[in-house]
């Protein structure tokens, strides 16, 4: 399927939500449009993005003349509409790992790392930045910990599934991006650093990097 409309992601440029998705997007040599949603200001709260994604959060992704919410879903029908090249493996116990290692980071290590539930924890605790950092280094190297036992499989490769990105890998390098900005060493995790580096070698992938999509004016670096 593809309308021939512009494909247009809304997004935040430290999201590791939409990170994923400009991976995904990226990986499948797709042009898109890209609309800044300034977290900091909450436009994410405003009418026109809760029109997009009543959650208030972001990416959104319009496309085909639909416009789709979490990142997951979004690279799925991108996969799904757009299979080349795949991001999930065509036999269905591939599929499922790839689903599996994307969901131990979507949905264990980052809703307990969003920086709306590290504030929200710092102001019930009455606590610091300081220990808002803990918080993230705690539940990261956690998180990193047990995936780096999950690729302790016959099926990882060059990257987290064979030797090409999948939907895994759009999960992990964002998920790497904040280890190392709130400082978790992960080089200790062979299979993760070996498929960090590897990552680094794929232009499309760094083409996604946040330092490439840049902080909105008057952004401070949160």
């Amino acid at each position: 399927m593809n309308s021939g409309e512009p494909i247009v992601l809304y997004d935040y440029w430290r999201s590791s939500s939409a990170y994923r998705v400009r991976i995904a997007l990226s990986l499948k040599g797709l042009d898109f449009d890209l609309v800044p949603v300034n977290l900091l200001t909450s436009e994410h709260r405003t009418t026109a993005h809760l029109a997009r994604n009543p959650q208030g959060l972001v990416p959104a992704l319009e496309i085909d003349g639909i416009c789709l919410t979490q990142s997951l879903a979004m690279i799925e029908y991108l996969d799904e509409t757009r299979p080349n090249p795949r991001l999930l493996p065509t036999d269905a116990g591939g599929r499922a790992r790839v689903r599996a290692l994307s969901d131990a980071i979507a949905m264990e290590i980052h809703p307990v790392c969003n920086l709306s539930v590290a504030a929200h924890v710092a102001e019930l605790t009455e606590s610091d930045d300081v220990a808002k950092a803990a918080w993230m280094r705690h539940f990261i190297t956690k998180g990193l910990e047990a995936f780096e036992g999950l690729l302790d499989h016959p099926a990882t490769g060059r990257f987290c599934h064979g030797d090409a990105p999948t939907m895994a890998d759009c999960c992990l390098i964002p998920q790497l991006y904040n280890a190392r900005r709130w400082g978790v060493d992960f080089t200790r995790h062979a299979r993760i650093n070996a498929i960090s580096e590897a990552s680094q070698t794929v232009g499309a992938i760094e083409t996604a990097h946040p330092d490439h999509v840049g902080a909105p004016p008057e952004t401070s670096a949160v």
